[in-house]
């Protein structure tokens, strides 16, 4: 199973403060027993909201509200996607993560991510080959453990 795991923007991400030294040395000590575990198969930090967009969808088309955004405790500063046998196993490899960001709270957010058997019969044959076409296209294989 694969696992979104999200990490909950501060005011310290939101001001763009980067982390110290010794704070990306014990989060690369983490990716690597990540990495070696064979858990982590992505993970990147995020610029503040201030350099970001959204793509407001309302009925009547689409509208761009940029960055900053309000309320940073909702808003995403980085991300891993992990693949782990079951959500105990996610939350396990969470519990060890090193405090990921600045502030007096960090959060880290776990979501399963859909896999093809998730859709049942709206997964025709058709739509699963023209997603593995997808995937072979952008170098990401089958998407199917």
């Amino acid at each position: 199973m694969r696992f979104m795991v999200m990490v909950h923007a501060d005011a310290h991400t939101e001001a763009g403060e980067m982390p110290t030294e010794a704070d990306m040395a014990e989060m690369m000590r983490f990716n690597e027993a990540l990495a070696a575990a064979g858990v982590m198969r992505a993970g990147e930090g995020l610029h503040p909201t201030s350099r970001g967009a959204r793509v407001v969808f309302d009925g009547k088309g689409t509208r761009v509200v940029d960055g900053p955004f309000a309320e940073s405790k909702e808003l995403i500063a980085g991300f891993w996607l992990w693949e782990c046998a079951s959500l105990e196993e996610a939350v396990a490899w969470a519990r060890r993560c090193p405090k990921p960001t600045r502030g007096a709270e960090s959060m880290l957010e776990i979501r399963r991510v859909f896999e093809a058997e998730d859709f049942g019969e709206a997964y025709t044959p058709e739509i699963r080959a023209q997603e593995d076409r997808l995937r072979e296209h952008i170098g990401g294989g089958t998407g199917t453990p």
